[in-house]
């Protein structure tokens, strides 16, 4: 990630250098993308997507996100902090997985796991799950039910080492994506970004 401007704060470029290092399994691909303005003074962000080939245009998109990166030296208090982490997962999912009345509790766990395993400090983690389901009707009836999954979240980190963070964030876009864990004791290796 680029170090943002030269007149950032020094624990928001530690915060980002702190990315570096990050390696996620090798079917994530990311991607530095210009972080959001007006929401804090120090930004930053990268698009992520899950294939099942990495970096093959033709492999299938098995989720995607987005994962923000907000610091406001004076801190916020709805933040309860200076970096907050705001976090964006989409999936497509089976049409059985999506009628599951649970789905959004199971969905929500996934994202509450990935952080407990990777023992971060969290304080005012929030979000929304939406499950879309669509059927097609008329000229489209030949079209399968799709559906698609949402999960929005922040929570605010309470240091600036972002690195578990973003590797909890790439194990819930995997658990989304439906892509088995890792076997106890087994490291992706993959690029690091």
């Amino acid at each position: 990630m680029s170090t943002g401007p030269r007149t950032a704060p020094p624990e928001f470029l530690r915060a980002l250098r702190s990315l570096r290092g990050v390696t996620l399994r090798p079917e994530v691909t990311l991607e530095e993308v210009p972080g959001p303005a007006r929401i804090a003074p120090y930004t930053a962000a990268l698009n992520a997507e899950v294939r099942t080939t990495r970096h093959d245009p033709e492999a299938d998109e098995l989720a995607s996100g987005r994962f923000v990166i907000l610091h406001d030296p004076a801190g916020q208090d709805a933040w309860e902090g200076t970096f907050r982490l705001v976090t964006l997962v989409r999936a497509v999912l089976e049409p059985e997985v999506g009628q599951d009345p649970l789905l959004a509790e199971v969905a929500w766990s996934w994202l509450s796991e990935a952080l407990a395993e990777a023992e971060v400090d969290i304080r005012a983690a929030g979000g929304t799950v939406t499950r879309v389901l669509s059927q097609s009707f008329g000229a489209l009836d030949e079209r399968p039910e799709l559906c698609e999954l949402e999960m929005r979240a922040s929570w605010t980190a309470a240091d600036e080492d972002l690195a578990p963070h973003l590797r909890a964030w790439g194990e819930l876009l995997c658990t989304v994506a439906g892509l088995p864990p890792l076997p106890e004791g087994v490291v992706a290796l993959g690029r690091r970004h």
